[in-house]
């Protein structure tokens, strides 16, 4: 994936993407590299989507940087909660400061803040959202 050098939330992504599908105790309970940034129509359950990514302006008088929020969004029909809870766990073992390799940026941490399993309105899908607040700044 080429990522712009100007853009920390698009290298963040990237980053993100490359580590998810590297992980291999993620890709056991996905039965294979099932991460998406937009997931096919016909997605195989269960699956992941790297979501929603807010950025803003973290710099101070001397220093240049930028605070991200991320959601990572993980998506089960294992008949219960079970799964969608072990999903959520992977991913932030995964990612819960991980020293990343951003291009063109360095990052300066990277937490889970929280997460949260529902079930979705047609009763059989389970929704495990993961959010992330990440520092990063220039190379």
């Amino acid at each position: 994936m080429s990522v712009p050098l100007d853009s920390p939330t698009l290298s963040l992504r990237a980053a993100l993407f490359a580590a998810l599908g590297a992980d291999a105790a993620l890709l056991a309970l996905l039965g294979g590299a099932r991460i998406y940034d937009v997931p096919p129509a016909d997605a195989a359950f269960p699956f992941v989507t790297l979501g929603e990514a807010v950025a803003a302006d973290w710099s101070t008088a001397t220093e240049a940087g930028c605070e991200h929020a991320l959601t990572l969004h993980a998506f089960s029909r294992s008949g219960g909660r079970a799964e969608a809870f072990a999903l959520a766990a992977a991913l932030g073992s995964a990612l819960h400061d991980a020293p990343l390799a951003l291009h063109g940026h360095r990052l300066a941490n990277l937490r889970v803040t929280t997460s949260e399993v529902r079930r979705e309105a047609d009763g059989r899908t389970f929704h495990a959202l993961v959010r992330f607040r990440a520092v990063t700044e220039p190379a």
